[in-house]
């Protein structure tokens, strides 16, 4: 890839799957009027995007207009697509305070951390990573295997400040086979609570049977049943059917 000071220029911005960009619509059409080499194009940007394999990485490619030469900026994918991937896992939980679907170590919060650093507010990496684990929050992830508040808690006490201080990012086989069993444990854990759940959410269904669907609704969430399952199993409204 070419660097320079680009002048008078053109821009395009695409969504591609990490690494795996192509000379096909969208990219290559686009490319085409500008009077790049689309091989080369594609390949620098499969080079740049490589490390987020299996994600969807938002790409702008600007083009001076005399010259040719180009210049191509990776965005990064938000920071819950970043943990999905180090988690491997497809969603977060549906209550996150209480059912988890995986756990991290510090070192891929601090990995996700540096990815992120440009979207982040945080000063310092120690508020970055803080950020990071509050995203796990939300999603149900343990950090070293307690809680995320648990987690931000021994962040502020120094728990981390030696694996933070030297940007450690990388664990080791051992580490990531442990998380991989953890993760089996927690995901079996949550079938079998899905399980109840469901059975619960229909008992409650069955027991309204001929009740407006927004009573329905009211009672499973009263009953404390998960979004998704109340989601999939309630009755819905004839407007919200018809808007299907």
């Amino acid at each position: 890839m070419k660097k320079g000071i680009i002048m008078a220029s053109q821009a395009i911005e695409v969504l591609i799957e990490g690494g795996k960009a192509t000379a096909a619509p969208p990219l290559g059409p686009a490319l085409g009027p500008m009077g790049v080499n689309i091989g080369q194009v594609v390949a620098d940007i499969n080079k740049k995007t490589a490390e987020f394999k299996g994600m969807q990485v938002p790409v702008k490619l600007t083009v001076d207009s005399d010259t040719k030469e180009y210049v191509i900026s990776v965005g990064t994918p938000p920071a819950s697509a970043l943990i999905k991937k180090e988690t491997g896992v497809q969603k977060g939980s549906g209550k996150p305070h209480q059912d988890f679907v995986a756990d991290l170590k510090i070192e891929q919060i601090i990995k996700i951390a540096k990815m992120k650093e440009d979207a982040l507010m945080g000063k310092t990496l120690k508020e970055r990573v803080k950020e990071i684990i509050g995203t796990c929050r939300s999603m149900g992830v343990k950090v070293e295997n307690v809680s995320p508040q648990e987690a931000i808690d021994l962040v502020n006490k120094g728990k981390f400040d030696e694996e933070i201080r030297t940007e450690k990012t990388e664990i080791s086989a051992a580490e990531q086979k442990h998380l991989e069993e953890e993760k089996e444990k927690m995901q079996a854990e949550l079938e079998e609570k899905r399980a109840v759940y469901e059975a619960q959410a229909k008992k409650i269904i069955e027991e309204n049977t001929g009740k407006e669907p927004n009573v329905v609704t009211k009672a499973l969430h009263d009953a404390n049943i998960p979004e998704e399952i109340i989601n999939k199993l309630a009755p819905k409204a004839e407007e919200e059917k018809k808007g299907k």
